[in-house]
């Protein structure tokens, strides 16, 4: 039986207007509306997006009497430090936010030696119900705003060069806000954070109208299929939505992707234990994607508390990468960051939930 698929979460209640939720000429027409000149809202911009700052006392080319009160207007507090935890040296770092309405998302940032990733929700929860995801397992509480998106890398203080959709949340079904939040991250300031659009991965269980949808905006950003079963049989179970797009369906979107935008696409493949890390699933994948413009991203399972699924045996694993390369295709396993620091996506905001109830 398929299930129902939530695309458009309703809202407990609308976040307030920020100027990243508008484009450049709405930000002006925005301004004019608080009785402010429309040149002011490109100051802002060049705060916001070019410093990464939302405080006004660093705001001194704006008028001191009304700084406050047009900060306050269009550039209102969205996310709210509940938890922050470290690890790796302080190399790794997960922040658990609350919204205005009390939902909890989380990001993680990511030091690398050549770069700085920022991992970011684009849901409150998750509808996609994968049975090996705590976001998943704790359901779908609403749709974030393209701001709410937005802030989570400006509140990272301008070090990212790199956005990753992997948090919380089925980044293409909330399709609206995630594309716009694309262009704000990509655009060159004052307009946008101006992060190249190769640095952006959008990731999907595979929402194929939405990624049909995605090759037509004319972004460059790498798609990553968050696959985890080369077969209809398993995956139905593993990915719940697979019960509406089959395997097949959501490779053919994924090759029109790249032959649009000429992009390689990540295929997402998390391993677990005796369920799909058999060599036989490591052959039918590497005969599905031989000679394909595509790299398989192997993830060690970081298991939920209280889960039956876990990771595969090392061995298993490096047999499945050697397959994998034996067809050709590109392999590499996800560094494991985080475990120590509930690094599975949905486990610190659950764990943030249980101590606020407790």
């Amino acid at each position: 039986m398929s299930l129902p698929l939530v695309l458009d979460a309703p809202r407990r209640g609308k976040p307030p207007r920020h100027l990243a939720d508008l484009d450049p000429a709405q930000r002006r027409a925005a301004a004019v509306e608080a009785g402010q000149p429309a040149y002011r809202a490109d100051q802002l911009s060049r705060h916001y997006f070019g410093r990464t700052t939302s405080d006004p006392a660093l705001m001194t080319d704006l008028p001191t009497l009304s700084r406050d009160r047009l900060v306050a207007t269009m550039l209102p507090a969205l996310l709210e430090p509940v938890r922050m935890v470290e690890c790796d040296a302080g190399a790794t770092r997960k922040t658990v936010w609350r919204l205005h309405d009390g939902s909890l998302v989380e990001s993680v940032l990511m030091r690398y030696p050549d770069r700085v990733t920022m991992c970011v929700s684009s849901q409150a929860g998750c509808g996609m119900a994968c049975p090996f995801c705590a976001t998943g397992q704790g359901g779908l509480t609403r749709n974030l705003s393209t701001a709410e998106i937005v802030d989570q890398v400006v509140r990272a203080g301008g070090e990212v060069d790199n956005v990753v959709f992997m948090g919380m949340g089925e980044p293409l079904a909330n399709y609206a806000a995630v594309s716009r939040a694309l262009r704000r991250l990509t655009e060159p300031a004052p307009a946008g954070l101006g992060i190249g659009q190769r640095r952006v991965t959008v990731s999907t269980v595979g929402l194929v109208p939405a990624i049909d949808r995605l090759s037509e905006e004319g972004l460059q950003v790498t798609l990553a299929i968050s696959l985890h079963a080369p077969d209809d049989e398993l995956r139905d179970t593993l990915v719940p939505v697979n019960t509406r797009w089959k395997v097949a369906q959501v490779l053919d979107a994924a090759w029109r992707y790249a032959a649009v935008t000429g992009r390689r696409i990540s295929i997402e493949y998390a391993l677990i234990r005796d369920i799909n890390d058999q060599p036989e699933r490591a052959h039918l994948l590497g005969n599905l994607l031989r000679g394909k413009l595509v790299h398989v991203n192997l993830i060690p399972l970081n298991p939920t508390p209280g889960s039956v699924w876990t990771a595969s045996a090392p061995e298993a694993e490096t047999d499945f990468v050697m397959i994998l390369r034996s067809y050709g295709v590109a392999t590499t396993v996800r560094d494991t960051r985080g475990r120590e620091i509930d690094g599975a996506c949905g486990q610190l905001a659950a764990a943030s939930v249980g101590e606020e109830q407790g």
